[in-house]
């Protein structure tokens, strides 16, 4: 099996590693130098791509392509992918998955209340509508070509190295406080294993929610990452005096519960991690060894 993915990224890494593991072969495209440099080094085929720039030789790079994974997020200009290389996909003759990495953003604010893949997508901003359109843009090719798409739709990622215990030890932690605000998470294992399962069982033009069990409240997560760490608690900051990027202050104006129960029943999913307690302390004990 031949997997090509654009945008090698944290979570697609994560799978990528799963699957040479299972002897695949995988390559794809990077922007950075030093990373690509480094996935090089880890038996990675990498290849230039960017907004402005297509994929070189895409007919004969992705020719014997069995999957491909789409990680790489629209500009304003859209789906950079999809704006270069849509029909280089669509005849592709072996190919048997493709898997877009949306967001749960798509389906906007609903104060907190649960909500499935049945919820009528609902962008609050650009960004999000941008990822509407992106979905939509491949899940045409579905139905006028077949191509067997599927939309996987991911909320707040995190995995080592990119964690609430991460940001503790870096310094860069807040304890924000918004009263009835949760957000959605996932760990990057079960996203891994969530695509995995997809691929082997494929259904065109299905979509799914990547999300754990339990949603929770910021603070919640930063208080149990630095209580199992052994740490100071920082001091709760109100929402309205936290110091935030325009962006992460965007995520704030957004709040709802997502399920995951068709992943479970569809894709057979027994979540690794189901709640951020269990990631958290999966990290912790990693370092951990890792330190040791």
């Amino acid at each position: 099996m031949r997997l090509f993915v654009f945008g090698l990224g944290f979570s697609a890494c994560r799978l990528a590693a799963d699957l040479m593991q299972l002897n695949w072969s995988v390559s794809g495209t990077c922007r950075s130098p030093e990373k690509a440099e480094q996935l090089r080094n880890e038996g990675f085929t990498i290849h230039q791509f960017g907004d402005d720039e297509p994929l070189a030789d895409a007919a004969t790079v992705l020719a014997d392509c069995t999957h491909i994974l789409l990680s790489i997020p629209p500009g304003e200009q859209g789906d950079p992918v999809f704006r270069h290389h849509a029909q280089n996909i669509a005849q592709l003759p072996s190919l048997q998955w493709l898997g877009y990495l949306s967001t749960t953003g798509v389906y906007g604010d609903h104060q907190g209340r649960w909500i499935d893949e049945s919820t009528p997508v609902n962008p609050g901003s650009a960004r999000s509508q941008r990822r509407v359109d992106a979905e939509n843009a491949w899940l045409s090719l579905h139905t006028k070509h077949n191509v067997p798409t599927h939309i996987f739709r991911l909320p707040g990622i995190y995995g080592p190295g990119r964690s609430a215990i991460d940001a503790i030890r870096q310094g860069r932690t807040q304890r924000i406080d918004k009263p009835g605000q949760v957000f959605c998470r996932i760990h990057i294992d079960d996203i891994a294993q969530g695509l995995a399962a997809s691929m082997k069982n494929p259904a065109r033009g299905s979509i799914y929610n990547l999300v754990d069990d339990e949603p929770a409240a910021p603070q919640d997560v930063t208080t149990f990452a630095a209580e199992i760490m052994g740490m100071d608690l920082p001091p709760p900051i109100p929402f309205e005096e936290a110091d935030l990027s325009p962006m992460g202050r965007s995520f704030y104006a957004e709040c709802k519960r997502v399920r995951n129960a068709k992943m479970k029943e569809e894709l057979g999913v027994a979540l690794k991690h189901p709640t951020y307690r269990d990631g958290l302390q999966a990290i912790l004990s990693e370092q951990g060894l890792k330190n040791a």
